[in-house]
């Protein structure tokens, strides 16, 4: 690569920015291999030469060029690709968590709509999401992409894009469908699952990451030219365009179909308990999740053999290890303090509000995780733990249902992430991730642009998803498609839907020879005498 470019560093950086503006015929030649362009020139070239012609050191230095060039690709490819499968096991940590946050009954089901959310997600995604977030061709807009769909002109060396790219950001797609499906969870049919699953990752989250990640995005500060208030907005790895899209969407799902039958007395108060059947598998599933954050977050450089200007000792590995490390201090503080309140409120050490406390600090922190100090991580996981906990006051206030507090989670936090960001992004770092002439911090000395900006990012997520998910939410319950019938739902879809139990444990029984006869264990107690096991 021949030198940093600061155009669009967290999702879309081509070596050159100009080359970025290419007609979709000229980005189709950049994809044709070498040796078919030399078989129309090559012999030409080689006849001018001559035998005669010495080898110039110039072109020494351009064969080493190349093979650096060679080598730099290949190590950011590794890079991306290594964090796309940290990334993809975040479904294994979705799947556990919403397993043992739902009822034994519901296990099959729920587990179901967690492979589907990846299945169905990647070909929607392969079809449109990834033209619609990211294509570029003569007509380019800040509001939709219009070219590589089902990856035509992929790879493509004029804007950067080969399969490791797509890779990655099809993971973060199935990931707010992941979240979806939890505020849904216990009552929804299986047809509604495919249908917004393949809408939200094959046209409504796209065109929100078309705003925020495309050089062509009227909204983020990865855009080439005009950026909202001349800076953009910052939304690093996703808080707003994964988290806030996937939380919102949830909300219009539960808020639609209503609470699970008994979660609220006619009076107002509590119903039945309805808590997650595993606490095992909701711990199980935050590790694995906050393993994933790691390729969440840090991954979102996108390349890491990119040096800082005028240093010798730092680059983007650089702002890898501080993002790795301002995820952690986020999760951590939000996990403590989310400990030590709900103990004040309730008189528990609650477990699974802990873990749901560290993943909205990881949730919140993904805005601003490559752009502020690790000090002021901290500051952003405990103002995520009292989001998540007022969330889920008003929640419970206005009987709203959500199974995994998804909504709550992941919409609630992910908009204070973005706001957090627009108090404490550095300018240096943010330098460093997007390149110069972007907003940083109201706290930090950057005036209010950027936090302007960042308030606009979030009322235009909620105004997009509210639009477009909420109609369809409504037209599936319109045409009975998103509700299952109470009797479904009172016995369990595990054995109405998908053909038995999760748990098919059988205890065998066990008797024993008692002088008066054979008796089984059960009936011991009939017995006033020890059990007799003959011996072989």
């Amino acid at each position: 690569m021949a030198s940093r470019s600061p155009v669009g560093t967290n999702r879309l950086r081509s070596t050159d920015p100009e080359r970025g503006k290419v007609n979709a015929d000229e980005a189709e030649n950049e994809t044709e291999p070498a040796e078919g362009r030399e078989g129309e020139g090559g012999g030409r070239r080689r006849a001018e030469v001559g035998p005669e012609r010495r080898e110039e050191p110039s072109d020494r230095f351009d064969g080493v060029s190349a093979a650096l060039g060679a080598h730099t690709l290949a190590v950011d490819n590794t890079y991306l690709l290594f964090s796309t499968y940290l990334v993809f096991s975040m479904q294994i940590g979705f799947a556990m968590l919403c397993a043992g946050s739902v009822r034994a009954k519901n296990t099959m089901n729920i587990m179901l709509t967690n492979v589907l959310d990846a299945a169905a997600g990647g070909i929607s995604f392969y079809l449109f999401g990834f033209g619609f977030a990211f294509g570029r061709s003569g007509s380019n807009n800040g509001f939709i992409g219009s070219n590589y769909f089902a990856l035509h002109r992929v790879p493509n060396a004029a804007n950067g894009f080969d399969y490791s790219f797509f890779l990655f950001q099809w993971a973060f797609a199935i990931a707010a469908a992941g979240i979806t499906s939890g505020s849904i969870a216990e009552r929804t049919q299986f047809v509604a699952y495919l249908v917004y699953s393949s809408f939200l990752t094959g046209f409504v989250y796209p065109i929100v990451a078309h705003w925020m990640w495309s050089v062509d995005g009227w909204l983020g500060a990865a855009a080439n030219d005009s950026r909202l208030f001349s800076v953009g907005a910052i939304d690093f790895a996703g808080s707003g365009v994964v988290h806030m899209v996937g939380g919102i969407a949830g909300f219009w799902g539960a808020f639609i179909e209503g609470p699970r039958i008994g979660r609220f007395a006619k009076n107002g108060a509590n119903g039945m308990d309805m808590r997650g059947h595993s606490a095992s598998l909701v711990v199980l599933g935050t590790f694995l999740l906050w393993f994933g954050w790691y390729g969440f977050n840090p991954g979102s450089f996108v390349k890491i053999l990119v040096p800082y200007e005028g240093s010798s000792f730092q680059g983007n590995w650089t702002g890898v290890g501080r993002t790795a490390v301002t995820t952690t201090l986020s999760g951590c503080a939000a996990a403590l303090t989310t400990l030590f309140a709900r103990r004040h409120f309730t008189g528990h050490w609650n477990v699974t509000d802990v873990c749901n406390g560290l993943l909205g600090g990881f949730a919140a922190i993904t805005a601003g995780c490559a752009v502020v100090e690790p000090w002021a991580a901290i500051i952003c996981g405990v103002g995520a733990s009292w989001t998540l906990m007022a969330c889920n006051y008003l929640a419970a206030r206005f009987k709203y249902d959500d199974p995994l507090e998804a909504a709550q989670l992941h919409g609630g936090c992910g908009a204070w992430g973005l706001i957090f960001t627009g108090l404490f992004a550095r300018q240096k770092y943010v330098s460093e991730a997007y390149g110069a002439g972007r907003g940083h911090g109201l706290f930090m000395g950057g005036g209010g642009k950027l936090l302007a900006a960042q308030i606009i990012e979030v009322l235009v997520i909620a105004g997009w998803v509210s639009a477009t998910m909420g109609p369809l939410f409504w037209l599936l319950k319109k045409f009975s498609l998103l509700r299952i019938s109470p009797d479904d739902e009172m016995s369990g879809m595990d054995l109405t839907r998908h053909g038995g139990s999760a748990y098919n444990i059988e205890e065998p029984e066990l008797r024993f020879n008692f002088p008066n006869g054979t008796a089984a264990a059960g009936d011991q107690k009939k017995n006033k005498q020890p059990p007799s096991i003959p011996m072989a």
